[in-house]
Order: structure tokens, then sequence, then C-alpha cells
């Protein structure tokens, strides 16, 4: 049931993409994801959010976290603005989208 395992809503902004303007700001996202949650309606929300990393880095707080939580099936749901905010290196999203395949995910 979806109101009982969380909804993970993951938030990444980089020094980088904020000085060259590529991403939305850490609140945007927020708000997108959560809009986006509420009308699909999945419940039970949580942020998981990693300010001022750079998606090149895989050893983000709240991204290790979150894929801790997929996989001892604490997560049932991940939405994320797009594939990058999990990670720029895309042979390594081939392996984060393996392990997260476990939960049904969402890009927008």
């Amino acid at each position: 049931m979806k109101a009982e395992k969380i909804t993970a809503l993951y938030c990444r902004l980089s020094r980088e993409d904020e000085r060259a303007d590529l991403s939305s700001s850490i609140e945007t996202q927020k708000k997108y994801l959560k809009r986006f949650a509420n009308e699909q309606h999945f419940y039970n929300l949580r942020y998981y959010i990693d300010d001022g990393y750079s998606g090149t880095n895989f050893e983000r707080p709240a991204f290790k976290e979150l894929i801790e939580d997929v996989e001892n099936k604490v997560v049932e749901t991940v939405i994320t603005k797009d594939l990058s905010r999990l990670g720029r290196n895309y042979l390594r999203q081939v392996i984060i989208l393996s392990t997260i395949s476990q939960a049904t995910t969402y890009a927008l």
C-alpha cells in the first residue's frame, strides 16, 4: 500500500549547476516533486537532499541513504527531477538504476 512505504523525493544541486544556471534550486525541485507525488496520490513522502554535491560524486550522504533504504525495501517509489540528479556518470547510472529498480522510479 502506498501509505505504508516511503515515496522518496530525491533532490540534488551542485555548485557547478547553480553557477551555470542549469538546474532548479533545491526549493524549486522540492515543490515540483511534491506536486507530482500529490497529483499521483503517493503518500509518506520523504525528501533525500544533497545540496552542493557534484553528480560525479557517488558518496553523497542523502544518495547513499536513499540507496540503502531501497535495498532494505523501506522505499517503494523514487521520484527525481531527471536522471542527472542521480548522477552524471552514465555507466554508474546504469548500475544505480539496476539497484533502485527494486522501487518504482520516476524521472520527471
